[in-house]
């Protein structure tokens, strides 16, 4: 997405601190560090109910990522297509109820960028080893596209990719260290984007993980 302007323009009373993307997107450094291990404890909690899982996509390929859910729907991948379901097609029960802790997070951090109201209705959690990546796409799954993404990254740090509005845009290549939280909506909101080869490391709250909190309204 070329940057044109204000790179806060869409973005009011961006938070002291924060490093501006491209214009509707900035990054919140060390946003989450202080509330990062209850985040991780509060993931323990529910994980033991909708545990992690490598989903299969439309072409029939194992995502290399482990993911899993909680909120009133969660965002699935099988041989059917992308969608958001309020059930956890693994257990069959619904979803686990999305902690207060991760709520109050989405709508400080959306709030400190900008984006005053954000009210998530789903969670998705990605599990990062070693080697994995997320190649670049779109969160075009949603209904409302008027709402932010705010993403959370905990653990062994990573290369976040943050790309235009078309695939063949070159992206950006920004390092992500726990705590961090990226947030874009506005004209950014369909920018591609994925995570590069997690590098090997150990981190004393997560190990040899990195986990990626992702919030949506999907509804």
């Amino acid at each position: 997405m070329p940057v044109t302007g204000d790179l806060f323009s869409g973005i009011s009373n961006p938070a002291q601190g924060a490093e501006p993307i491209t214009e509707g997107a900035v990054l919140l450094r060390g946003f989450a560090s202080r509330t990062a291990p209850a985040l991780i404890n509060s993931l323990h909690d529910f994980t033991a109910a909708a545990p992690f899982r490598n989903m299969i996509t439309p072409g029939g390929y194992r995502m290399s990522v482990a993911m899993t859910n909680c909120g009133e729907v969660g965002w699935v991948s099988d041989r059917t297509g992308y969608r958001y379901d309020p059930t956890d097609p693994l257990t069959g029960n619904r979803w686990p109820q999305m902690p207060a802790s991760f709520l109050n997070l989405a709508r400080s951090a959306a709030e400190a960028a900008g984006f005053a109201g954000f009210t998530p209705d789903a969670c998705l959690v990605n599990r990062y080893e070693p080697g994995t990546r997320l190649s670049l796409h779109q969160d075009r799954d949603e209904h409302d596209f008027t709402a932010p993404i705010v993403s959370v990254s905990l653990g062994l740090p990573a290369v976040f990719l943050f790309g235009g509005l078309q695939r063949k845009d070159r992206p950006r290549r920004i390092r992500l260290w726990s705590g961090d939280i990226a947030v874009w909506g506005g004209p950014a909101r369909l920018a591609y984007h994925g995570i590069a080869s997690l590098a090997d490391g150990e981190d004393p709250l997560t190990g040899r993980y990195r986990i990626n909190l992702t919030f949506r309204k999907a509804l």
